[in-house]
């Protein structure tokens, strides 16, 4: 009785599971799955673990050393003013030295600080960078989406006026030339719907790439989103965060520090060292001939050692590495350059992009008010069918241009706060928040409004007194 209930149990549960509804995937999900599986953000992450190991390290060079060593020894002699003898030594020792004025420890201790700092700072970069790449994917997703979308709507469309030219040729209303053309228009929009599908699917496969597993549907932008404008709205804000923020200024400023200090290590190696060292030892020699000899030794004093000479090495070591303070010191103003540029850039880009938004939304009201006047410009008798379904058209294109602008002020937007080293968690939240899932949306217009079935004419009669329709 316990096993079939079990069944049951396990079948209803399987069942519940398979008709439970699937959930889109949102960016703020991406880019955790992202975080968890990305190749970049393991290898940084790997790379600050091996860093933050040089700590301990340079620390070991102002802590005591202790040391143990053994030895045991077979020796024979022979002389000619006494018999042969075998000896047998045996030494047990332990040592230990203690550090008290080492400079050049010191100086390492600092950098070794200082490179793990370089880390952290390396992972953060690598970490927003990672904020970029999955948005960046994800949008083009939609994009690549919308795009289809349009192709199959036009495609529809072109095929609608197809079959009319078919029927109108059969009739001899219409000419074999324009049913040649609208031929050749639904081939050209077959072989874009291809090109499009591939790119979807190119667009797609990056995003599994990031995200680690394959991804079904994605959130889209909400309809009718009001996008911001950067805050602060001042260029020379953004662009002074960036040279005091960005996480490329502060690695270079953390390098261009530890090649300052590196100069000062290779400088102290002319100073005198100072350690406390100390032993004690077990000494036990036997021999066939005689008593063995035991013997135990300590000692315990400061040792002070001052390099006199060294052939010129630290002099040419404190050279070198005055030359590579003098790069870095180059590369941090290379990076602040950078930087600079990189803010302004985005900073034009997104405010170029959010006046491309404003323009293609007057442009999206137009083209409705323009597929409306059609449609009932059709249904009075003073316009076509092909209207109509032009008027379709652009409104589908410039609805697709629209929201590809809008994927691109979002992008911008948070590459502007990269830029700035800014960029955080919070602000792909953001970002998110903007995004609903497909499922709670309408569905989109799937045909045409106009489309006339197998032998209907291409337009209703012309009202008593209407102007003649235009061919």
């Amino acid at each position: 009785m316990i096993q079939p209930f079990l069944v049951r149990t396990c079948a209803a549960a399987i069942g519940i599971a398979l008709s439970a509804p699937a959930f889109a995937l949102d960016l703020l999900q991406a880019w955790r799955d992202a975080l968890a599986s990305d190749s970049q953000v393991a290898s940084a992450r790997a790379q600050l673990a091996a860093i933050r190991e040089r700590v301990p390290q340079a620390q070991a060079g102002l802590l005591p050393q202790v040391g143990a060593s053994a030895a045991v020894n077979r020796s024979y002699s022979n002389t000619n003013v006494a018999p042969s003898r075998d000896f047998t030594g045996q030494n047990y020792g332990i040592q230990l030295s203690y550090p008290l004025y080492r400079l050049q420890n010191v100086e390492a201790l600092e950098q070794s600080k200082l490179q793990a700092t370089l880390g952290e700072a390396q992972f953060a970069l690598v970490r927003q960078d990672l904020i970029v790449r999955v948005a960046q994917a994800y949008f083009d997703v939609l994009a690549a989406q919308d795009n289809v979308t349009t192709i199959q709507a036009q495609k529809r469309a072109i095929s609608e006026q197809l079959a009319a030219a078919k029927r109108n040729f059969e009739v001899g209303t219409a000419t074999i030339t324009d049913q040649q053309e609208a031929q050749a228009r639904f081939d050209l929009a077959v072989a874009q719907e291809l090109a499009a599908q591939n790119e979807l699917e190119v667009r797609r496969a990056a995003l599994i790439q990031l995200v680690g597993k394959p991804v079904g549907e994605l959130d889209v932008l909400r309809p009718g989103v009001d996008l911001k404008g950067p805050q602060p709205a001042r260029e020379s804000d953004w662009v002074e965060s960036a040279r005091r923020e960005a996480w490329q200024v502060q690695q270079a400023q953390i390098g261009s520090e530890i090649a300052r200090r590196e100069i000062d290590r290779q400088r102290y190696a002319k100073s005198p060292t100072v350690d406390l060292v100390g032993s004690v030892s077990h000494v036990r020699n036997s021999s066939a001939n005689f008593v063995g000899i035991n013997s135990n030794n300590a000692s315990v004093g400061v040792q002070l050692a001052i390099p006199l000479y060294t052939g010129g090495a630290i002099d040419a070591r404190v050279r070198e590495a005055a030359a590579n303070h003098e790069r870095a010191l180059a590369d941090l103003d290379t990076a602040r350059r950078s930087v600079e540029q990189g803010a302004r850039q985005f900073f034009l880009g997104l405010n170029s992009g959010l006046g491309q938004v404003r323009a293609l939304e007057a442009a999206e009201r137009s083209s409705r008010l323009a597929l409306e006047s059609n449609l009932l410009g059709y249904q009075v008798g003073v316009r076509i069918n092909i209207d109509v379904l032009n008027a379709q058209q652009q409104l589908f294109t410039t609805q697709r241009d629209l929201a590809r602008a809008r994927y691109d002020v979002l992008v911008n937007g948070l590459r502007l706060k990269a830029a700035a080293g800014a960029l955080s968690e919070d602000d792909l939240r953001e970002v998110n928040a903007l995004l609903v899932d497909p499922s709670t949306l309408p569905p989109p217009v799937t045909s045409s409004p106009v489309a006339a079935p197998a032998g209907a004419p291409m337009k209703p009669a012309a009202p008593a007194g209407a102007p003649p329709a235009r061919r």
